[in-house]
């Protein structure tokens, strides 16, 4: 009876996750207003392919994946902004627009968007592109994606950055 109450009472609680909200991007609270085509300001755009699925065995069998999209500001002085974040499938064709209007990324900061294991639209060659606007000496933005699956005790996760592409 000892050793079971001494087990019991050596294990720490355990949180779950199912209960915690992840923070998703609140963009209107970003929206800021550029200036039209000024001098001091270079634009750009980016490409990041994404996996919602991959193969597994042949073409007919797959496994959805949660793919977490990383928007990162690698300037320690200057805010950077994102003027589209634009989801695509596998075929070209729009899923959805996550930006409306420009928004700001601050200084080393991360914003992330994530697509759930069982959204599983854009297939195995899904794609965002972005566009983006910096001030002349700031570094482009950092974009980069990390697919992730667990069943079980195996576990699947991988990553892919960003080409620019403008």
């Amino acid at each position: 009876m000892l050793i079971i109450v001494f087990s019991f009472s050596c294990k720490q609680p355990v949180e779950d996750i199912h209960d915690q909200d992840i923070e998703m991007v609140n963009w209107e609270s970003r929206n800021i207003s550029l200036p039209a085509n000024d001098s001091l300001w270079v634009n750009g755009q980016t490409y990041l392919s994404i996996y919602s699925q991959i193969y597994s065995y042949t073409q007919h069998g797959k496994h959805d994946l949660t793919t977490t999209v990383s928007l990162r500001n690698i300037s320690s002085k200057d805010s950077i902004y994102i003027t589209k974040a634009d989801y695509h499938n596998e075929k070209g064709a729009l899923i959805r627009s996550y930006v409306k209007k420009p928004v700001y990324i601050a200084p080393l900061e991360t914003i992330e968007i994530v697509i759930a294991k069982d959204d599983n639209h854009g297939g195995s060659g899904g794609n965002f592109i972005f566009d983006w606007t910096v001030s002349k000496n700031t570094k482009a933005p950092y974009f980069e994606a990390v697919m992730i699956s667990t069943a079980g005790q195996q576990g699947l996760s991988f990553t892919t950055q960003g080409i620019r592409v403008k």
